[in-house]
């Protein structure tokens, strides 16, 4: 085999809603606030009952019911995530057990924050490559909300719970573009999730000028390494950070032709869980064509990034 491909996806989002009315109960804001500055209307939230596990589970089993495989056909599980507060067993781990994987898969957690699940994504694939697993599940889980301060206005608005996952297997002809992934760790403080108990918080400025101004051009960057031009991409996935970043990073990329998810409107940002979430309801209601190119670009905390063009499912 000579490459890999994304051959299913699923995503769970817990029923109860949070909306910015619910939220101008509880701090000094508002709807038109939230809507100028983020573009976000709803957001989901975990209760007790729902960790990152439980979350990342939920997703795992419809990607792997999608892909009409059972638990013992997978032999690499990754989770991105940056909210398991529990440091062993890790995610995933805990997500094998509960799909009651006899196989003995490896189980590796992935922390790059936000863009934890193309990272995720792009290890998987060169696992495969090499030789050291033949089919992945790959998942992206966070449950933001539980290390969300709600005296903060400027964060507690963007937060939400979710989990996206996808099954990767290999092929002969490469349906995972290579990736393209890199970081400013001397700007590591601009988004931190601190202390005990942990915090989320962000120097939102200071993200958004890098975001708009220092991405667009590495976006375009993934798509010449995966031998294609943005017009030609047929959908882009960004990180679903903020309406208000998302909309122009698309339009700078050039990607004029594409379907551009926007699931944040409705899920508000669910850090590593965001894209894969994202690309699974928009494959759900089949609004990009099987075995079209689709960009996935993820960015956010340690002002990391990566992204990989791949082929729709």
């Amino acid at each position: 085999m000579t490459g890999s491909r994304v051959v299913a996806l699923g995503h769970y989002q817990p029923a109860k809603v949070l909306t910015n009315e619910d939220l101008a109960a509880m701090v000094d804001t508002n709807d038109e606030w939230i809507r100028s500055r983020v573009g976000i209307r709803t957001r989901h939230v975990a209760g007790p009952e729902e960790p990152v596990d439980e979350l990342a589970y939920q997703a795992a089993g419809k990607a792997l019911a999608n892909a009409g495989l059972t638990p013992d056909d997978i032999d690499l599980v990754l989770v991105a995530t940056s909210t398991a507060i529990d440091r062993s067993p890790n995610m995933a781990a805990r997500v094998a057990a509960k799909l009651g994987m006899g196989g003995g898969p490896a189980v590796m957690d992935i922390n790059v924050v936000c863009s934890g699940f193309t990272h995720a994504l792009a290890t998987a694939d060169h696992a495969i490559r090499a030789g050291s697993a033949t089919r992945a599940l790959v998942i992206g889980a966070d449950k933001m909300t539980e290390i969300t301060d709600y005296t903060d206005r400027a964060t507690c608005v963007l937060t939400g719970d979710g989990a996206g996952a996808a099954v990767v297997e290999a092929c002969a002809e490469p349906g995972i573009g290579p990736v393209l992934w890199g970081s400013v760790p001397e700007m590591g403080h601009a988004v931190r999730i601190e202390g005990t108990p942990p915090v989320f918080a962000q120097e939102g400025q200071s993200v958004y000028r890098w975001t708009t101004s220092q991405l667009p051009p590495l976006a375009r960057k993934v798509c010449e390494k995966a031998g294609i031009t943005p017009e030609e991409l047929a959908g882009v996935v960004l990180h679903q950070a903020n309406l208000r970043i998302i909309e122009p990073l698309a339009a700078r990329i050039g990607a004029v032709n594409a379907v551009v998810a926007r699931d944040v409107v409705d899920s508000g940002n669910t850090s590593a869980a965001s894209i894969p979430m994202a690309l699974s309801k928009l494959v759900e209601r089949r609004e990009i064509p099987a075995g079209a190119p689709v960009l996935l670009f993820g960015f956010g905390g340690n002002l990391s990034y990566a992204g990989q063009v791949i082929h729709c499912p």
